[in-house]
């Protein structure tokens, strides 16, 4: 997960993704994690606190590398957006 967080682009460095998570407040397909090192596949849904607001991303694709903004953006869809029906 915390690799996955840093090809996101979530944070910098993946020390602070591997912080993040184990700080607590993550929560993966809605059971809630400290492991840095949990698997993600494409469909999990990922919702954690993140600069005072709570975000909610659907993995879409795994990375092989840390690429540019734009691939990162790629990676997930960000649910927290979606207007309220």
């Amino acid at each position: 997960m915390d690799k996955w967080l840093w090809c996101a682009r979530l944070a910098k460095a993946r020390t602070s993704c591997t912080a993040a998570v184990e700080r607590g407040g993550f929560r993966l397909n809605r059971q809630p994690t400290e492991k840095p090192h949990a698997k993600l596949r494409p469909g999990d849904v990922l919702t954690f606190p993140w600069q005072d607001q709570v975000r909610v991303w659907r993995v879409v694709a795994l990375a092989p590398r840390r690429g540019s903004p734009d691939q990162a953006r790629a990676l997930y869809e960000d649910l927290s957006l979606a207007p309220e029906a």
